[in-house]
């Protein structure tokens, strides 16, 4: 398997503090530092949220320009995506930063269940960010936590509410939600190839413990994968992850093992089938 693999890096999340990983990055500054190494690492998109000083998630669009605009500058070419989920605001607030045109955004495409929660994507709102989205020509990333949600995206593909060829994300491993389980794994990527074709794009999000298997399953069966501090702050039970880009370095050991070349900016973009920037 020769084809470019795409390495995501989700470096904060909504949920990590300081207490659980102190390389947790919270400023801007943290996070534009830890972004620009695991983008040496082989990184190619960054998954980001952003917090308060007391770290607490946030939705406000001034800190998202703020971190955009120095992941422009320390990071060119990398594919910068915001996060639209719903533990950072409420409504129509998740989108209040789409208008700062990213490359991409996450997009939620229907509610489940979370450790201790409904993660709630009503119906109306994912209409109104899919349609922001089109408006401010950010590609969204299909947030598949159950198989619903990827039926859902072939829906909204043919309703044209997403452009192109929607890019999936399968979340495993949230409690409560869909566990990480092969069979299921290996039926997802079976029913995107049914719906988007054989060659469509897709990810695989791991979270804790799991992100290691889902790396290794997404790799091994030509997808790409995600890492980061948002979804697990280990490198094992007991050892911390020293920075993102130490769990960037682990997923391009498994690229390595499976002969999948790690894909920079430029092939990421193409795969992806977005706009090519000067570095």
């Amino acid at each position: 398997m020769t084809h470019p693999c795409i390495i995501c890096v989700a470096i904060t999340g909504s949920l990590p503090r300081k207490s659980d990983n102190p390389a947790v990055p919270i400023s801007i500054s943290e996070q534009v530092e830890s972004t620009h190494e695991a983008f040496e690492a082989g990184a190619s998109i960054v998954h980001a949220h952003v917090r308060n000083v007391d770290e607490t998630p946030s939705s406000d669009p001034e800190k998202f320009a703020r971190l955009k605009e120095g992941l422009e500058q320390h990071c060119p070419g990398m594919i910068i995506q915001f996060s639209t989920g719903g533990r950072s605001g409420a409504g129509r607030e998740r989108g209040g930063m789409l208008p700062l045109r990213p490359d991409m955004a996450s997009l939620s495409v229907g509610s489940n269940n979370f450790p201790s929660r409904v993660y709630e994507n009503p119906p109306d709102l994912v209409d109104w960010l899919a349609s922001e989205m089109i408006a401010c020509g950010v590609k969204p990333e299909v947030e598949a936590f159950d198989l619903s949600h990827i039926l859902k995206a072939r829906e909204m593909a043919n309703n044209e509410q997403l452009v192109g060829t929607p890019y999936v994300q399968f979340v495993m491993g949230v409690k409560n939600a869909m566990p990480a389980d092969k069979a299921v794994f290996d039926f997802y990527v079976q029913t995107v190839h049914r719906l988007f074709g054989r060659d469509a794009p897709w990810c695989a999000a791991g979270i804790g413990r799991h992100q290691l298997e889902l790396n290794e399953w997404a790799v091994a069966a030509g997808g790409h994968a995600r890492t980061g501090l948002e979804d697990n702050v280990r490198l094992d039970r007991l050892t911390l992850a020293p920075s993102n880009a130490a769990l960037v370095r682990r997923t391009t050991e498994i690229c390595e093992k499976h002969e999948r070349p790690v894909a920079n900016w430029k092939q990421a973009r193409s795969i992806l089938g977005l706009r090519q920037v000067a570095a």
